[in-house]
């Protein structure tokens, strides 16, 4: 443990040498970003069917393929003149399904290839820490890189995210993850959602009236509980559920 903060300080120290330098602007630090493709414009994406329950608010587009608008639920949904999109009281944004009008079909089949594809890109990435806390990160202070572990990951208390606008973080997760009820991941020293990628191989569950951020791509399902925020996007292969959440895309 001892070893592994100590790189993690190690990669910390090269961000603010970077900063100090003016050097940070042309490097960044850990791996490339993952590429989404056409699923970077969803703030929820989904195979299997989005439900909400209370108050939830999206700001952002949500979708849904290659099952039809009805396994999106409690949005009450409005569908536009052209028949292409939908409308929703909770989304600041567009809501698309499969069985919509052209050109939506195809846009949806993009979509969801592409999170497949990116998905596959992040759990193909070379790790630079691996089974950190044995899978409890709670409480700590994470440098960018790809981390990755063989197990469920938990974050019992609250964890920090430092670095740069440009800093990019992979956790490649082979269990489920999971995020305590009013703990948070947050970011620091401008380090920015957009840039951080959790790949999950099981189940992500955001507990109640916690706080994320970062891009979820989970091979199975994602649950936010009640009151639980997103800053980033939730991208499913099988279904998402929503409990008077608040998810903002930052794209």
């Amino acid at each position: 443990m001892k070893k592994l903060n100590r790189v993690a300080a190690a990669a910390l120290c090269t961000v603010a040498f970077l900063s100090l330098t003016g050097a940070g602007a042309a490097m960044a630090a850990g791996p490339a970003p993952v590429n989404l493709g056409r699923a970077s414009s969803f703030a929820l994406l989904s195979k299997a069917g989005i439900s909400t329950t209370g108050t939830t608010r999206i700001s952002g587009s949500i979708g849904v393929s290659p099952i039809a608008a009805t396994a999106i639920t409690g949005f009450a949904l409005v569908k536009d003149a052209s028949g292409t999109f939908s409308k929703s009281v909770h989304v600041v944004g567009r809501v698309y399904a499969a069985n919509y009008a052209p050109p939506t079909p195809s846009k949806m089949t993009g979509a969801v290839s592409a999170m497949a594809t990116a998905y596959t890109d992040a759990a193909a990435r070379p790790a630079g820490v691996t089974e950190l806390g044995a899978g409890n990160i709670g409480g700590m202070t994470l440098a960018p890189g790809v981390y990755k572990w063989g197990t469920n990951v938990k974050v019992p208390t609250n964890v920090i995210l430092s670095g740069g606008a440009n800093d990019v973080w992979i956790f490649q997760i082979a269990g489920n993850l999971s995020v305590g009820s009013t703990k948070k991941v947050t970011l620091a020293g401008g380090a920015q959602a957009k840039n951080v990628f959790w790949q999950v191989a099981g189940k992500t569950t955001l507990g109640t009236y916690s706080t994320f951020n970062g891009t979820i791509l989970c091979k199975t399902k994602i649950v936010l509980q009640t009151g639980a925020a997103l800053n980033g996007r939730a991208l499913a292969q099988t279904a998402i559920t929503l409990d008077a959440n608040r998810v903002i895309l930052e794209a």
